[in-house]
C-alpha cells in the first residue's frame, strides 16, 4: 500500500485483521481486551449504543488473545445493540499489507477457523472467494451452515464470520435529529449499490446510515457521502456529522479532497500507515 510502512515489512507477510466484537459499554472489558492486543493494536472504535467494538490490528497471534479473551468474558444472550451480529466475535476479515497476497489471508482465515473451533468450539461461516458477509447475514442457520466447526451456536459465543478481503472502509453518517428510522432506511436503499453496502440504522435518539464501501478506490468517502447528501434533500433531511469507523489507507485518503476531510472526518493519522509507522 503506501509507501510510509513498505519499508517495514518487505518480504514479510503483513496482514491487518479488523475484528468486530460485540461489546461497546463496559470501559474496563474493553481496556483488558485492549491489553490483550499489545503493540498489534492500531485502533479501537466503540459505540455504545451499537453495542459494537472494531479492533484494527496487525498480525496473527494478537487476534487469537483477543478472541480468547472475549469468548472468556462475553454472553451473546446477554446482547443488545443496535447492529447485527451472529457471535460475540461477529466479524474476523484477513486484509493483506504490503507485499502479502489474498492467499496470505486465506491461509491465515482457514487457520483462524480451524483454532477457534479447536480451542473454543466456536464455528465459522467463512466469507471471500466463497460468498459475500451480506450472504451470511441472510442465510446462517437456515439455508447455511457454517463452513468449519459444530453445525450449531455456540452456547454464549454464537458464530463468526470469519472472511478475507481487499481494504474496505467502514462508514457512518448521523441524520438529523428528529430524522425516522423509516427515512434513514429509504436513504440506505437509495445509496446502495455494488460498490456500497448499506444500513439504516437507529443509534440511540438519532439514526444513521451505516456504509461499508467495499472499493473505496473507486468510491471513497466523498464520493458516498454525496451520494447520502443528494439522496437527503430528495426526502427532506440532512447529514448532521460523519464517522470513519476504523482506518483508512494514505491512498484512500489521497482521493479526499483536502477541505472536505474535516467535514468527512479523516485525516493522516487515521491511516493505516501513520499507526504502523507511530507502532515502531
Amino acid at each position: 500500500m503506501g509507501r510510509t510502512y513498505h519499508w517495514l515489512c518487505q518480504s514479510e507477510i503483513v496482514l491487518e485483521c479488523v475484528v468486530n466484537i460485540s461489546e461497546g459499554r463496559d470501559h474496563t472489558l474493553l481496556s483488558a481486551l485492549d491489553a490483550a492486543c499489545g503493540s498489534d493494536l492500531l485502533d479501537r472504535h466503540t459505540d455504545g449504543d451499537h453495542h459494537r467494538s472494531v479492533f484494527t490490528l496487525v498480525g496473527e497471534d494478537s487476534v487469537r488473545a483477543l478472541v480468547t479473551l472475549a469468548v472468556e468474558k462475553l454472553n451473546l444472550d446477554e446482547h443488545v445493540g443496535a447492529h447485527p451480529r451472529l457471535g460475540v466475535i461477529d466479524v474476523v476479515p484477513f486484509v493483506p499489507l504490503a507485499d502479502s497476497s489474498f492467499d496470505d489471508a486465506i491461509r491465515a482465515r482457514d487457520e483462524f477457523a480451524r483454532w477457534l473451533t479447536r480451542t473454543h468450539e466456536v464455528p465459522s461461516f467463512l466469507y471471500g472467494p466463497e460468498r459475500a458477509l451480506p450472504d451470511i447475514r441472510r442465510r446462517a442457520w437456515t439455508s447455511l451452515l457454517p463452513d468449519v466447526g459444530p453445525r450449531h451456536p455456540h452456547p454464549f459465543a454464537g458464530a463468526a464470520c470469519v472472511g478475507v478481503r481487499d481494504e474496505l472502509v467502514a462508514y457512518n453518517c448521523w441524520l438529523e435529529k428528529g430524522t425516522s428510522l423509516d427515512t434513514a432506511r429509504e436513504i440506505a436503499r437509495r445509496v446502495r449499490q455494488p460498490r456500497i453496502r448499506t444500513l439504516g440504522l437507529a443509534v440511540g435518539d438519532r439514526v444513521q446510515v451505516s456504509m461499508n464501501l467495499i472499493e473505496p478506490f473507486v468510491l471513497g468517502p466523498a464520493e458516498a457521502v454525496r451520494a447520502v447528501d443528494e439522496a437527503c434533500r430528495k426526502v427532506g433531511c440532512s447529514i448532521e456529522h460523519n464517522e470513519l469507523v476504523g482506518l483508512l489507507s494514505e491512498r484512500v485518503l489521497r482521493e479526499i479532497p483536502r477541505d472536505m476531510r474535516r467535514w468527512l472526518a479523516v485525516s493522516e493519522d487515521r491511516t493505516v500507515e501513520h499507526r504502523l509507522a507511530e507502532r515502531v
